[in-house]
């Protein structure tokens, strides 16, 4: 059981963070590699703790 939990957060994580690379375009970011790399990466950290991310990370999803 716990290894199906395991399997399940990994696989939101890389989700998340696939989701977020693909529509990097449409946050207010600045287009670098490094700083697209390093935000897909902790997505899930500032997710939480900012609301400009959770908003920006928000566009990237949907496309708003």
């Amino acid at each position: 059981m716990a290894n199906l939990i395991i399997l399940g957060l990994i696989a939101a994580y890389v989700y998340g963070a696939w989701k977020f690379w693909a529509g990097f375009e449409r946050t207010n970011f600045t287009p670098s590699l490094p700083n697209r790399i390093g935000l897909a990466l902790l997505w899930p950290a500032l997710f939480v703790t900012n609301k400009s991310y959770r908003r920006n990370f928000r566009k990237a999803l949907k496309g708003q």
